[in-house]
């Protein structure tokens, strides 16, 4: 009997296995054995991206691999979570090319130097429709220290990180929608800017990441602490390049998700020291999210985001 590795060990082998870490065990057994730090607690969070939806079918393979890894960063990022490392499936056409692998696994590498993690194991599958993949990640935080998106009081500000809308006017220039001269918004949409090591916990009182759309989100937070929430539109910060597209593209910038930025609950007062812009408050209330427009009136928005179903 022949000693060769079967096709779907060997792509894993040649790249995937310069990958793993310890605990991966090699990528050579049926599960990962891994010791959480002393004294703390895991945080464990999943996502999947599949082309079409979540990325084009010809975005470099490079950056589809850093965007799996990064979504799933700013997921822990939220929680104010230190990341330890991650599994993750692959299920592309069978004739997807071994150049496509090879770049993809050059890219979770990249972000693997720059985030501190590493491969733990996961699955590779054939599928006759499109690159599907998914990632989860795993992380640790001081003992009751996790930031929920419950938790939220009256009198919090809400603030968030970054800019807004990014994300969103990126897919919109890659689509041929919109003109993107410095090729930012791409780059945004591309390859988010996952918050790690920004000292929440303890200081947030409820929060998450914006992946779907801010109106959407914020009442994602809304509902789980039973408040109203409150923005003013033009508090909300934008990039130039958002800015330069014109108050047309506000509502898409307010809705569109994939920015991958926090969005934060907290008290008065606790917010010194760390880069976030405050866009409104919560309130006692119906959860709801009330968005006000330069105008100082409610704005309507045909959606508040971005919706699988």
């Amino acid at each position: 009997m022949s000693a060769d590795l079967p096709a779907e060990f060997a792509l894993i082998a040649r790249h995937f296995r310069p990958l793993a870490g310890p605990g991966a065990l090699n990528l050579q057994d049926d599960a990962a054995v891994l010791a959480p730090p002393p004294g703390r607690e895991l945080v464990l969070t999943c996502d999947a991206m599949v082309a079409g939806v979540h990325f084009l079918p010809d975005d470099p393979p490079d950056l589809i691999g850093r965007k799996l890894l990064r979504v799933n960063l700013s997921d822990l990022a939220a929680k104010g979570a230190t990341p330890i490392g991650y599994l993750m499936t692959v299920s592309a056409p069978r004739d997807t090319p071994d150049t496509w692998y090879a770049g993809f696994a050059a890219g979770l590498q990249q972000d693997q130097r720059q985030y501190g993690v590493t491969l733990l194991g996961g699955d590779t599958t054939s599928t006759p429709g499109p690159i599907s993949l998914s990632l989860t990640i795993l992380g640790h935080v001081a003992p009751g220290q996790a930031v929920h998106r419950m938790g939220a009081q009256p009198g919090d500000g809400i603030f968030v990180t970054g800019t807004i809308g990014d994300g969103a006017l990126g897919l919109a220039v890659a689509q041929g929608r919109l003109s993107d001269p410095t090729g930012f918004l791409l780059s945004r949409y591309r390859l988010p800017q996952p918050r790690i090591g920004l000292a929440i916990a303890g200081i947030a009182s409820a929060g998450m990441d914006i992946s779907d759309g801010l109106v959407q989100d914020l009442g994602h937070i809304c509902r789980a602490s039973g408040l109203l929430a409150e923005i003013e539109a033009a508090r909300v910060p934008l990039s130039e390049p958002a800015r330069v597209a014109g108050p047309d593209w506000l509502p898409t910038c307010l809705t569109g998700g994939d920015d991958y930025e926090l969005l934060l609950a907290i008290p008065p007062g606790r917010e010194d020291g760390i880069p976030v812009t405050r866009i409104g408050t919560f309130q006692s209330g119906p959860a709801d999210v009330i968005v006000r427009g330069p105008d100082g009136k409610p704005m309507t928005l045909a959606r508040g985001g971005w919706s699988h179903f």
